[in-house]
This record gives C-alpha cells, sequence and structure tokens, in this order.
C-alpha cells in the first residue's frame, strides 16, 4: 500500500478508500528517537531560526524518505506550509495541496474533497464506506474521553494520545480500535484516581498539541488532571454526522476562532474546568488568537510557549505550578499538597 504523509487531520476517510495508508508527519516527527535532530537537519539545510519547529520537523521527516505523496493542508492549519512543501516540490517529493476554506463553505470543501478523490483514484461511495468504519473507532475514543473528566480513570497523557491519533488511526484502524478498547476496559474498572486524598484540579488544555516531551506527565505530577484537550480531541471528530462533508464542517481547527471558543466554553461548564492551559507554538500566527480567547473565555488562562522539542524549561515549570497553586488556593483553601 502507498504510504500518505499528512501534514494535519484531513478527511482521511478518503486516503483509506484509496487503499493508501495515512501517516500523520506530525506524529513521526515528535515520537522520533531524537526530534531536534530533524528540526537541526531542517535549520542546516537553510531553514530560518525563526520558522516553526513542527514545520521544521516534518519537513526533516519527509526528507529522511518513506512517502509515495504528501497531502499538505495550505488553507485551514500553518501559515508556514506552502514554503514548507515548495521545498519539499523542489527535492522531488509529490506534493497533493488540500484547502479547508476560510468561509466555512460546504460546495467549496466538497470540491476539494472530490479533488482529493479523483487524485487518489477512489470514489466518494468508499470513502463514505470507511466513515462508517472510522465512526466504530471514534466513537470508542470518544468514551474514553468521557472516561477522562467522568471517572478520572483516564491519565492526562492517555487522552492526548488517544485523541490525537485519531489524524491517521496510526495506520491500521482495526488494531488501534482494539488498544483503545483495552484502555477503556481498564478504565471503567478502576478506582477513580486521587491527590493527597483530594480529586485532582480539574484543567483544561487548550491549543495544538504541545511540543515539550514531558507536558502531560509533569503536570499531572502537580496533582491536577487535564480532562479536556481541545484540538486534539477535534480530531477524533466528537458528533455524530451521517455525511462527510458535514463532519468535516464542524470540525472546528482550521477555520476562524470563534467557533472553537464556542467549543471551548461549552466543554469548559460540562467538564467542571477551573482553569485553562494555553500552548502556543512559537512564530505561529496563531500566538495573536489568544488575546481573543482571553476577551471570550472565563475562567483563567496560563499561556505557555514552546519553540523544540524538548521538556519543559525550568522557566515554564514554574509558571505552570503557580497557576496550579493559584487555583488550587481558590478551590482548595487548606492547600492541594502539591508534589
Amino acid at each position: 500500500m502507498k504510504r500518505i504523509g499528512i501534514t494535519t487531520t484531513i478527511p482521511v476517510e478518503i486516503v483509506y478508500a484509496a487503499e493508501c495508508t495515512p501517516v500523520d508527519l506530525n506524529n513521526v516527527f515528535i515520537t522520533s528517537p531524537d526530534p531536534a535532530s530533524l528540526v537541526a537537519r531542517a535549520e542546516l539545510d537553510g531553514y530560518p531560526r525563526t520558522a516553526c519547529g513542527w514545520i521544521k520537523g516534518i519537513y526533516a521527516t519527509v526528507i529522511q524518505g518513506g512517502y509515495d505523496a504528501i497531502v499538505a493542508v495550505v488553507e485551514g492549519d500553518c501559515s508556514q506550509t506552502q514554503a514548507m512543501v515548495e521545498t519539499l516540490a523542489s527535492a522531488g517529493v509529490e506534493i497533493i495541496p488540500f484547502a479547508y476554506p476560510y468561509s466555512r463553505d460546504a460546495d467549496l470543501l466538497r470540491a476539494q474533497m472530490e479533488k482529493l478523490i479523483d487524485r487518489l483514484g477512489t470514489t466518494w461511495e468508499a470513502a463514505l464506506e470507511w466513515k462508517e468504519k472510522l465512526d466504530r473507532v471514534r466513537r470508542e475514543v470518544w468514551l474514553l474521553d468521557e472516561l477522562t473528566w467522568t471517572r478520572g480513570t483516564v491519565t492526562s497523557y492517555e487522552n492526548h494520545y488517544y485523541q490525537v491519533c485519531c489524524s491517521d488511526f496510526n495506520g491500521n484502524p482495526e488494531a488501534f480500535l482494539e488498544e483503545v478498547r483495552a484502555v477503556n476496559q481498564r478504565a471503567m474498572e478502576a478506582e477513580p484516581i486521587s491527590h493527597s486524598g483530594r480529586q485532582p484540579l480539574r484543567l483544561g488544555y487548550i491549543g495544538v498539541p504541545p511540543i515539550f516531551t514531558d507536558f502531560y506527565e509533569w503536570t499531572e505530577s502537580l496533582g491536577v488532571r487535564i480532562v479536556f484537550n481541545e484540538v486534539q480531541r477535534q480530531f477524533s471528530m466528537p458528533f455524530e454526522t451521517d455525511d462527510l462533508v458535514e463532519q468535516y464542517l464542524k470540525y472546528t481547527y482550521p477555520y476562524d476562532i470563534f467557533g472553537r471558543i464556542e467549543d471551548i466554553n461549552r466543554e469548559v461548564r460540562r467538564r467542571g474546568i477551573v482553569g485553562l492551559i494555553h500552548y502556543t507554538q512559537s512564530f505561529c500566527f496563531r500566538q495573536i488568537q489568544d488575546l481573543i480567547i482571553r476577551r471570550h473565555v472565563d475562567v483563567p488562562i496560563l499561556t505557555i510557549e514552546g519553540d523544540a522539542p524538548c521538556p519543559l524549561d525550568a522557566r515554564t515549570k514554574v509558571r505552570i505550578e503557580s497557576f496550579v497553586e493559584m487555583l488550587s488556593s481558590a478551590h482548595y483553601p487548606t492547600g492541594l499538597g502539591t508534589a
């Protein structure tokens, strides 16, 4: 089967319908044995220091080889993607562009899907059949997400990992389904987790997935539980729909910030979240959206910034710890008893 790299979540049903294996390049980059070396490779090839770390990592991942073509989202994701795929095209990589229309226009989105169907040599009917198959997997991931905030028996990292993997289902939807089912079974049988005799403080995470390699484990060691991962949850398409176009119109990430804010506020209320950590990637246009989020979301927000793949730095750790202490003082006046 052909291996098709993807730069972010796309209508992956079409790739599977074409009997190809989708590979989320972000996940390959960040889980590689030495992701920092991939960033360094891009800079050695001429990428500027101020380019996005994710973009540099994706570029070097593709240059290493192993992909028959790359589906690049040139509208609705990173503003630097176009320049990145141009450097890849100049190196002989086959690029298939895909665009989410900023206007959220259903006809324009359908046209993009039809172009992708034609380019990969499949049919709309086959893509819809794959939607039914993948929705079975997604429903199991939705259950995992629910267990995270209703029972507290799914860790912050597990919630992040299994939702972020819904971009490509690790290239094997059936095996991924069995893996998620096993986690859910364990979570349903486990006793809810407490910290120092108390339920963990409920936080939410918003923004793109973190480039920090130890963010979830370290943050959870403070006696909190991240019960909402905004963008990762969107990768699981957390809504029932029979229509492929409607599904990707409801997907909030590629469109304006206000749809994301509506989703964030709804989940904050539903999950009893007392504070949000907003991750912004260095040199990313989405950093500007932080000021809009702060105007329209009522719970306290800590904004942190990451550049290259590495553990949390000391300054960011202190800021997160201070944020947790502030929230715990308000909700647990006698102290949280953080580690």
